[in-house]
């Protein structure tokens, strides 16, 4: 015996590190090929039919005199409007799609870093959750976990203040002091 106890048990789930994934993080080549085709699917399968769609149907109510046209440029801000609004709409609704493929890759750090982003989320208390000291008591249970060096700087940052009474603050029925001065000031007798 090395004269240290182990306390773990021999069935125990031990979690993994999450890696860091920062700006400096460089893709592998199979992450690489996931965001290829990830922007494919998501250019051609969701902005292009929704940008289609939408200035289909803002022509549409332009023809229709619901929507009016410009005098000068007719309809043409409209519906470069709607084609762009589409395009966004149909590249943010791809995103958890993208997300999947991503957790399923194997011997990935991005998606290890999805997959235990995940975990942390839906265990409620499972051996991924902290309890902080430091949690909020608003509800009776915190909606979400935080770490006690995050509850340091939110301390330090938003101090607690106790709210002041209203009859402390000014109100109608105080004078405030503004037109006492001029009042005291002109004698008119």
């Amino acid at each position: 015996m090395n004269g240290r106890a182990d306390f773990r048990e021999s069935n125990a789930e031990v979690p993994r590190p999450i890696p860091h994934i920062g700006a400096d993080y460089i893709p592998t080549e199979e992450e690489r090929r996931v965001f290829a085709e990830c922007s494919d699917e998501s250019f051609w399968f969701r902005s292009v039919p929704l940008a289609a769609t939408s200035m289909l149907i803002t022509q549409g109510l332009i023809s229709k005199g619901i929507l009016s046209s410009h005098p000068k440029y007719g309809s043409i801000p409209k519906l470069i409007f709607a084609c762009i609004m589409g395009y966004f709409a149909g590249k943010l609704s791809y995103v958890k799609t993208c997300q999947e493929k991503f957790k399923n890759l194997e011997n990935s750090p991005l998606g290890e870093a999805l997959r235990s982003g995940e975990a942390r989320r839906s265990s409620p208390h499972g051996h991924y959750s902290q309890k902080s000291k430091y949690d909020s008591n608003v509800s009776g249970q915190s909606s979400f976990v935080t770490s006690p060096a995050a509850d340091n700087i939110e301390k330090e940052v938003f101090p607690h203040y106790e709210p002041i009474p209203f009859s402390a603050s000014m109100n109608e029925s105080t004078p405030t002091g503004i037109t006492d001065h001029i009042a005291q000031g002109r004698n008119f007798s």
